[in-house]
């Protein structure tokens, strides 16, 4: 059945629903059943500092041109490999926007090249961090001080995927849901001159939004505490806004940072953004971290609230998942596009967008290289013949947003930045689906 792709497609759900949805959820993770005990899937973790060194541009808003002024929290980068009977996948999350500029392939190149991976192994993503440098290898248009950052990020990240390579040892897995209130949907409707109205960016939170937090947890055999936790989450890192000139990991990068403080002993905690291409944080675009009069900066106690609810997942979550073979596979597909300027309509328009899917015996990554709906997100996780299956977006490229059919008809900033047409959110979502049908019945 093809999935509905919509802003009602699912209705609302009562919070005793929810609470025996998180029940069931545990039950699953517990059971056990569907996995049978296999020893040979390996694991290897690991994390490097990416703080830039020296003042640079920030990425996310054009209005925004002086260069950064300070660091309020520290960037990083984080690997987690597997391998299984020779077959390899690496998910690198960066405290970054995105691979704009076009700077997916330059760096994924450095990693492939220094490990010795297939291009569908690796899945190199953002967390979408609008205070974090723009990525760039153009001197001229974006200064030399963010062309060298980024010429030494890609050996960074060679030498971290490398060191997560060498990390690999026996591993076990267990997965766990929670829920967070941190992700709000952002087209807001306000009122128009005529009577008429308009979207803006703002906040709906009379919109449905997947608001699940997923939680891998990463453990050696026989040992109680976790060596790793991926999580992920679907929101803009955007709580700080155009005129915040301080580094920071914001939303998703502060949420890393105090998993990795609070369970300590080297854990490594890599973050990754779900399909939130028209969700922001509860409290966006903020000037600044406000600390006056034991004020609690807003990116701090959203940060810290997701991160305690991962927190909260991964002590939960104590099944290993077994029976896991790894495999992967990657495309470069073109959705329907919007209309050149000479032509009035969209016929034969398109552009590209990447799309990797992976999997690690039940549980399935999707990476798809731009900001997507969540209701795409949702729709694609909910038709999944995987038990779980992670949405990551801003990987392997930055194609843009992909917006619903319906919002063309709304407007708004998504829309019109769009390199995409209506239609694209379904063919998009149908072809991630064949993808992870035709994943999920390889077993070789």
């Amino acid at each position: 059945m093809k999935p509905r792709i919509g802003l009602r497609t699912t209705p609302p759900r009562s919070k005793s629903f929810l609470v025996l949805a998180d029940v069931c959820a545990c039950l699953l993770t517990c059971s056990g059943n569907s996995f049978a005990a296999e020893a040979d899937l390996q694991a290897g973790l690991a994390k490097v500092d990416i703080t830039p060194v020296q003042p640079v541009k920030l990425a996310g808003y054009e209005s925004r041109k002086e260069f950064s002024k300070g660091v309020h929290d520290p960037l990083g980068a984080r690997a987690l490999a597997f391998e299984k009977g020779g077959k390899h996948l690496v998910l690198v999350s960066i405290d970054n926007l995105g691979f704009y500029n076009n700077t997916a392939e330059p760096l994924r190149q450095a990693i492939l090249d220094r490990c010795r991976l297939q291009p569908s192994e690796l899945l190199l993503c953002a967390i979408h961090d609008h205070s974090a440098p723009t990525l760039t290898l153009n001197v001229e248009k974006d200064g030399a001080p963010n062309a060298e950052y980024t010429k030494a990020l890609a050996g960074r990240l060679a030498n971290l995927v490398s060191q997560a390579l060498e990390d690999l040892k026996p591993v076990q897995l267990s997965l766990g849901f929670g829920s967070s209130p941190v992700g709000v949907n952002r087209r807001e409707v306000v009122p128009n001159t005529g009577g008429t109205s308009k979207i803006v960016l703002g906040r709906n939170p009379w919109a449905i939004t997947d608001r699940e937090v997923q939680v891998l947890r990463v453990a050696r055999p026989g040992q109680d505490k976790p060596v790793g936790v991926l999580f992920d989450y679907a929101t803009h890192s955007t709580s700080l806004g155009p005129n915040n000139y301080l580094v920071s990991g914001d939303i998703h990068g502060l949420a890393e940072q105090f998993l990795e403080n609070y369970f300590g002993a080297g854990l490594v905690a890599p973050g990754f953004a779900g399909a939130s291409g028209n969700i922001d944080p509860w409290v966006r675009v903020l000037p600044d971290f406000k600390t006056n009069n034991g004020w609690v900066p807003e990116p701090v106690l959203m940060g810290t609230m997701l991160g305690e609810e991962v927190a909260r997942v991964l002590e939960g979550a104590q099944t290993s998942l077994t029976n896991t073979i790894v495999r992967s596979a990657s495309k470069t597909i073109d959705l329907p596009g919007k209309p050149s300027p000479e032509k009035q309509a969209a016929s034969g328009s398109t552009s590209p967008i990447n799309i990797t899917v992976a999997r690690v015996g039940d549980l399935a990554f999707v990476g798809w290289g731009g900001e997507v709906f969540n209701e795409v997100g949702k729709a694609v996780k909910s038709s999944s013949p995987f038990r779980c299956t992670m949405i990551m977006t801003h990987c392997n490229g930055a194609a843009g947003y992909v917006p619903l059919r319906a919002s063309y008809v709304e407007g708004g900033y998504e829309v019109q930045s769009s390199p995409f047409g209506p239609g694209a959110d379904e063919a998009l979502a149908d072809e991630t689906l064949k993808m992870l049908r035709e994943l999920h019945d390889s077993n070789r």
